[in-house]
């Protein structure tokens, strides 16, 4: 007799989530760097444009609110928007840009050198993040990319999840941008208490 159609499963679906979230521990100091770098940009009086596509819409609004509106008491609201949240502004881009330009043409609108740009991909192949993060570069922004799968995406930090199954990726990304939260403010606190 084999084993348990059911058992396997389940020893798969957690096996298949195991290496990519241990592995993101492995990335501790990338993040870390990334973090300390984000908390600066705060300091400086920047703010966090985040954006993303499909479910990394979700994943941008969700990132935005933990820093503008923390829920854990005491915690200092960080400047942050989502680039995805005004469907009629991103539409109207699209219209004249592309959807490839949707990212770019509101960060050359928003953004400020001092700003950061936040760009989500589950494979790192989406060119409006892509196109967002380039944009971003060339107005001195500081960049950072959560991406899966191959880490394509050029950006100042790309914290890629080890994983080509999407649902992995975001839900490691779901971790990744609870970790970058709670050390910006680590980092923002310290540098405030000097």
């Amino acid at each position: 007799m084999g084993e348990d159609p059911a058992t396997t499963a389940v020893a798969a679906a957690f096996e298949r989530r195991t290496g990519p979230a241990a592995a993101m521990g492995e990335d501790a100091d990338r993040i870390v760097r990334a973090c300390q770098e984000m908390a600066e940009r705060f300091r400086m009086g920047g703010k966090l444009l985040v954006f993303g596509n499909g479910g990394s819409v979700a994943d941008a609004q969700h990132v935005a609110v933990e820093f503008a509106h923390p829920v854990i008491v005491g915690k200092p609201a960080l400047p942050a928007i989502s680039l995805t949240t005004d469907m009629a502004l991103a539409t109207g881009i699209a219209l004249t840009e592309g959807l490839d330009g949707i990212f770019a043409a509101q960060l050359r609108l928003l953004a400020s050198p001092c700003d950061i740009a936040l760009g989500l991909s589950t494979d790192a192949g989406s060119a409006n993040v892509r196109s967002g993060l380039a944009a971003a570069r060339e107005l001195g922004l500081l960049t950072v990319a959560l991406t899966g799968g191959e880490a394509g995406a050029e950006a100042d930090h790309v914290l890629a999840v080890r994983s080509a199954d999407p649902l992995i990726v975001k839900e490691v990304h779901v971790t990744m941008y609870h970790v970058l939260w709670e050390l910006v403010h680590v980092f923002y606190e310290l540098e405030a208490a000097r």
